[in-house]
């Protein structure tokens, strides 16, 4: 009589219960390894990520419409606006960043310069908002000092019937804008989060050995009829785990007694 064999499902499945089990016993790992990626995050943005300072100033900006003393339409707002952008365009022009070099004493090449310059209108006006940051707070205020006097003047120059008022001149802001230090250690400890789970996660898929019993019966057609117990879970756990480990049989020690 031929002797039957197991007839086995042959498909590959994720035990997500496992994986949250894993999560679960190892929760302790989980968290130190964010709270060390957050303080790493910390340590990174406070001490060595050299600091920058911003400092702006605001311009309006007048077209040929608005410099002949009638009321102001909403056409002659719509072209200052977008005046903003060409102003934008001359202020990073390198003839220009040259002037403000020249003007400040800086020692930055004008591409340099350039990477430091930003520049927006606000909420849509015809304000012009010119935006330094470097390492030195004092001196982003004084090199957007020195576009607020250079600027206006290249713009009449360029520009027929263009102009530019100071609205607003720059100060010194002692508080740096980077590296932000909440922003960093949020980071870190996220990064710190999801690489330690998907860690955890690579070992519970790749864990191939048997946890539950429930395994057998879903993938193999023969009835489960038994299972060892654990003896160091028994109900005399101090007894068996003092056997197990040292080895001694159990009879003997009951003989001793």
């Amino acid at each position: 009589m031929e002797s039957k064999k197991p007839t086995t499902k042959n498909y590959y499945s994720i035990d997500v219960a496992h994986i949250f089990k894993t999560w679960w016993q190892r929760i302790w790992l989980i968290i130190l390894c964010a709270v060390i990626a957050a303080a790493a995050g910390f340590a990174i943005a406070k001490f060595l990520i050299e600091p920058q300072y911003s400092s702006s100033i605001m311009l309006y900006v007048n077209n040929n419409g608005n410099e002949q003393g009638g009321n102001i339409t909403n056409s002659d707002l719509t072209a200052s606006q977008s005046l903003v952008k060409t102003y934008g365009v001359v202020l990073n022009n390198r003839t220009t960043l040259l002037r403000v070099i020249e003007e400040t004493g800086v020692s930055y090449t004008t591409d340099q310069l350039s990477n430091m310059i930003s520049s927006r209108p606000a909420n849509n006006t015809e304000i012009m908002i010119v935006t330094v940051t470097c390492r030195d707070a004092d001196e982003a205020a004084k090199i957007a000092n020195g576009i607020a006097h250079v600027l206006p003047e290249r713009i009449s120059t360029i520009i027929t019937g263009a102009s530019m008022e100071v609205v607003d001149p720059a100060i010194p802001n002692y508080q740096p804008v980077e590296p932000s230090v909440f922003k960093y250690t949020v980071i870190g400890f996220a990064l710190g989060l999801i690489l330690s789970l998907a860690f955890l996660t690579i070992i519970a898929i790749v864990d191939d050995a048997i946890h539950e019993d429930s395994y057998l019966m879903d993938t193999y057609d023969y009835p489960l009829l038994a299972k060892i117990p654990d003896l160091l879970e028994a109900n005399d756990h101090t007894y068996y785990k003092k056997n197990y480990r040292s080895g001694s049989s159990g009879s003997e020690e009951r003989e001793g007694r």
